[in-house]
């Protein structure tokens, strides 16, 4: 299995990336953030992941998050937009 190295967004780079074009779709850990970006890229999407960052202010539950790095596991959040260069297949009966 592929894991994917993540990067460490600080400040406001979710703003940044939410103004050119990406779309925040889940936070979640591997296996399955790995899974999910490679099914993302078959559709013909670019993937953007960046570790989950856990806000210490807010009325949010971020316990899962907060033990995981305890545990080895670190959370992603993975972001996606439509790949302009993507062409869809040529048997695929929706295009």
């Amino acid at each position: 299995m592929i894991r994917i190295p993540l990067k460490l967004v600080k400040g406001g780079k979710e703003g940044d990336l939410l103004t050119q074009g990406w779309t925040k779709q889940t936070t979640i850990g591997e296996p399955r953030l790995s899974e999910i970006a490679d099914n993302y890229r078959q559709l013909g999407y670019e993937v953007y992941i960046v570790q989950h960052s856990i806000e210490e202010s807010g009325d949010s539950c971020n316990t899962c998050f907060s033990a995981d790095p305890d545990n080895g596991q670190i959370a992603g959040d993975l972001y996606i937009r439509k790949d302009a260069n993507a062409k869809p297949e040529a048997n695929d009966e929706l295009f």
